[in-house]
């Protein structure tokens, strides 16, 4: 597997490239073909299969191996994944490598239409500064996303001083698409 270091800076150039060659409709065809049908086919083997287990066992293990600061919250009928320091978009930030305008916006691009495949719909926000959570539970669970500290207590990215430091939020309820995004200013 390669490391966000070696990548993210060409991803973020090739999401703008194609922006630019064919659209919003190019660029969410990358995601879903060349990340969640080609390059993560074992991600989707590991959450059709296993459902939340299967979750909890590929990102645990990939984001771990990318050096992510996370945490990983879990019970039964829901995953929670609070990203304190994503080492891709940190990357960009601190190379000041900004081609495409939400290079975010690429995990739910790929990771929205595997969720849809297996069932389950996803809750999730970030700040463009490399933090963001997720909640992800099957489709037929109309349970709100916890308030700040209920799931994954001190874990919980959302309690950090800094969260709301980009003056605005991406807000995804009950998404499997990347067009199921509102903006909204930090609470």
């Amino acid at each position: 597997m390669l490391g966000s270091y070696d990548f993210c800076g060409h991803y973020e150039w090739t999401f703008e490239w194609l922006r630019e060659q064919g659209g919003d409709p190019l660029v969410r065809v990358y995601w879903d073909e060349a990340i969640h049908r080609d390059s993560q086919t074992h991600a989707r083997e590991l959450i059709v299969a296993g459902g939340i287990a299967g979750m909890k066992k590929y990102w645990a293990h990939t984001l771990d191996h990318e050096a992510a600061g996370f945490a990983i919250t879990h019970k039964d009928d829901v995953i929670r994944i609070d990203m304190h320091d994503c080492p891709s978009k940190g990357f960009l930030i601190r190379n000041g490598l900004a081609q495409y305008r939400d290079y975010c916006d690429h995990c739910i691009g790929w990771i929205g239409p595997l969720m849809k495949e297996a069932g389950f719909v996803i809750d999730h926000a970030h700040n463009h500064c490399g933090q963001c959570w997720w909640e992800m539970r099957c489709a037929d669970d109309f349970t709100p996303p916890s308030a700040k500290g209920e799931l994954s207590g001190q874990g919980d990215v959302r309690l950090r001083s800094d969260w709301n430091q980009a003056g605005e939020m991406d807000v995804f309820q009950r998404a499997t698409d990347v067009d199921d995004k509102t903006t909204a200013s930090p609470a």
